[in-house]
């Protein structure tokens, strides 16, 4: 029986899937349901990191579940409560942007939006080359939101992309579980 079900979402970072999914077989499937989401260009695009084809095989494999690739289909995310987390990894600035200011114009931003309604944990995994630049601003407003949980990041190439920031994917696994037990024991701490 599985003790949490989680949302995985993939945004257009393409250049860090390889990683991503190395973070996300590291999460066991044997403890968490796993529910995939991706947004439409992470869905549809092929690029010189891979097929779209390709990705999509690969991911519902580990996950045992097909990707949630629509909005309609991420909408009941919220009112249904499905998730117990929702990891978003990676995620771009554009998505950051977006969900900060309420947009949910993609699966990924509404599975976000709907998840966050219910004041669960919402875990993201930032890839971004624009962190330091115009999308700081954004982040800095995610980063101060109740629920929101980033894994710990770092500046990319500071030399030859000096606003761009990466977060470390293996920490992903520690990231949930931290953010699955602080929001088990807030309860106990607010009494």
């Amino acid at each position: 029986m599985y003790k949490s079900t989680i949302g995985y979402a993939f945004c257009g970072s393409f250049c860090t899937f390889k990683a991503s999914i190395n973070a996300l077989k590291a999460i066991p499937n044997d403890i968490f349901k796993i529910i995939p989401i991706m947004s439409f260009n992470a869905y549809s695009i092929n690029t010189r990191f891979g097929k779209a084809s390709d990705f999509i095989e690969e991911i519902e494999s580990i996950c045992h579940n097909k990707i949630i690739h629509t909005i309609e289909d991420a909408e009941p995310i919220g009112p249904k409560s499905i998730l117990d987390a929702l990891i978003i990894s990676p995620c771009t600035g554009n998505t950051c942007s977006k969900i900060s200011l309420g947009i949910t114009d993609t699966p990924v931003t509404m599975a976000a939006k709907a998840h966050l309604r219910n004041a669960k944990p919402l875990i993201i995994a930032i890839a971004t080359n624009d962190a330091l630049g115009i999308s700081a601003k954004n982040i800095g407003v995610l980063q101060s939101t109740k629920n929101v949980y980033f894994v710990p990041y770092g500046q990319d190439d500071p030399i030859k992309k000096a606003t761009s920031i990466v977060a470390h994917f293996d920490k992903i696994l520690d990231t949930l579980n931290l953010a699955l037990d602080l929001k088990q024991i807030q309860p106990i701490l607010a009494q």
